[in-house]
């Protein structure tokens, strides 16, 4: 299985599964569907938009260990 971390992009992310957009557009990233975002590290992302990083991945995880 594989494990979300911070040095992946939101394209990357949305690849291995899009229903991860909820999660992402849940914890305050409105623009995941923006082009410039699919090039975006997680971490990036992150922090641009005054996420906690650490959890949000944590989050993220939990989700694709549960599907």
């Amino acid at each position: 299985m594989a494990q979300v971390t911070k040095d992946m992009l939101i394209g990357q992310l949305l690849q291995l599964d899009p229903n991860m957009a909820g999660i992402l557009m849940a914890s305050g990233m409105g623009c995941v569907g923006c082009p410039s975002a699919q090039m975006e590290s997680l971490e990036e992302a992150a922090m641009v938009h005054g996420i906690d990083a650490d959890v949000l991945i944590q989050q993220l995880n939990d989700y694709l260990a549960g599907r």
